[in-house]
């Protein structure tokens, strides 16, 4: 069992910058997969961006390519997505997840291989 917990968000502007961070409990959040989603009001859960168990595997969603960079420290037990040159369409809940299933199938992108997840956090990107 794995616990997640989202802490990071908040109000900003147009081409600030954040770090979210989603800080798990239990020994075995280094065999996971960790994956970042968000979903806006009125819109369906969009995948962000993916980091494999061993941190050498990092996966991003179109829209977010070379503004987030995901990153875990294992022995911390969390992992981190930093958000820079951020905008309006960013605003959404954030939501992290955790799963073994990404390692053994390749897919990381979809919401389905990740078995547990934090509350979320909220970002909004003001124009």
């Amino acid at each position: 069992q794995v616990q997640l917990v989202e802490s990071g968000g908040g109000l900003v502007q147009a081409g600030d910058s954040l770090r979210l961070s989603c800080a798990a409990s239990g020994r075995t959040f280094s065999s996971y997969a960790i994956g970042w989603f968000r979903q806006a009001p009125g819109k369906e859960r969009e995948f962000v961006a993916a980091i494999s168990w061993s941190g050498r595997g990092t996966y991003y969603g179109d829209p977010v390519k070379g503004r987030f960079t995901i990153s875990r420290d294992n022995a911390k037990n969390t992992v981190y997505l930093q958000m820079n040159s951020l905008k309006p369409e960013d605003t959404a809940v954030y939501c992290c997840a955790a799963g073994g299933r990404p390692t053994l199938s390749g897919i990381y992108t979809v919401s389905s291989s990740y078995d547990y997840w934090g509350q979320g956090t909220q970002v909004t990107v003001s124009s």
